[in-house]
């Protein structure tokens, strides 16, 4: 199969349903090899079953492309490291790493248990650090032994963690780790060829679907913006080599609307050349904080600058 990734090697983890379900059907689109992970769990993580990803690795093979299924727990070292290790051992190399395997369990910081925290934080940052240490591993020792290396990392992080959300601390907590995350390993994955990214998306999924109960569902035909499908355009194309350039930045992504999310960065700020004494802050911080933009909405946008 021809494409703009034809030929690469990807692992997609939770790309049995939704978001990276559509990952792995556009990146076997376009030519790649796909291992298609996922542990099969529900929306809160309990449970597991093999029959979703299968499912997925079907669909694929009936296009006629290439995929196998793995259900390893990304979230787990060792398996991590055995779902790096089963692309290498098929398909002969790993090109390609998506993360966005994840779970919820929302609730209010009141009323959170410290077992809803670990979980959630588990799945999601530990469950990108993990696959993303094992590949960037693999990928460092073929580039120290002069072997050509193209790769790229797409991360999974949410408007949740990069703008705030009520109600998913555990969530939001674990999703702004991802971004900062991102950031870090694009510096030092960069001289070994490896390229790392991270990707907000907003649409209906298994996760989302209680916050959409009232909304329009477009005509047959017509374009719905909150369809999964929406995501995979810019991961598929993160991962290609017409994105060689791009590292280390987090983009939003909702229907046809992209747009880069702009990190934290120093704003208004002052210099006694001193030690403060306490009392001395009560007029300095609240001069700097109005000078400063205000924290942006949940949908990314500083009040103000909606426009």
């Amino acid at each position: 199969m021809s494409g703009i990734v034809a030929g690469r090697v990807v692992i997609v983890t939770g790309a049995a349903r939704g978001i990276g379900r559509g990952h792995a059907l556009e990146f076997a689109r376009q030519g790649a090899r796909v291992v298609v992970n996922d542990l099969g769990a529900e929306v809160d993580g309990t449970g597991s079953s093999s029959g979703p990803a299968d499912e997925v690795v079907d669909r694929i093979r009936a296009m006629g492309g290439e995929a196998i299924a793995n259900s390893e727990d990304v979230s787990d070292f060792d398996g991590a490291g055995r779902l790096v290790q089963a692309a290498i051992e098929h398909f002969g190399d790993l090109h390609v790493l998506v993360n966005n395997a994840g779970i919820l369990r929302d609730r209010m910081i009141f009323n959170m248990g410290v077992d809803e925290w670990d979980a959630v934080v588990r799945v999601h940052l530990r469950g990108t650090f993990a696959p993303l240490r094992h590949a960037a591993a693999y990928w460092r020792e073929r580039s120290k032994a002069g072997r050509p290396v193209e790769a790229a990392v797409v991360n999974t992080t949410s408007s949740s963690g990069i703008y705030g959300n009520p109600g998913q601390a555990n969530y939001g907590a674990a999703k702004a780790g991802i971004a900062s995350l991102t950031v870090i390993a694009a510096r030092e994955l960069e001289r070994y060829g490896v390229t790392v990214n991270a990707v907000a998306p907003t649409a209906l999924t298994r996760m989302t679907e209680n916050l959409s109960l009232n909304r329009p569902h477009p005509a047959e035909g017509e374009f719905d913006p909150v369809h999964p499908d929406n995501i995979a355009p810019l991961v598929v194309w993160l991962a290609s080599g017409q994105a060689r350039q791009i590292t280390g930045r987090v983009f939003n992504v909702r229907g046809g609307v992209i747009s880069v999310a702009e990190g934290w960065h120093a704003g208004p700020g002052v210099d006694k050349g001193a030690r403060w004494e306490p009392e001395e802050l009560a007029e300095v911080i609240p001069a700097l904080v109005d000078k400063a933009a205000p924290n942006a909405l949940q949908n990314g946008r500083i009040p103000g600058r909606e426009g």
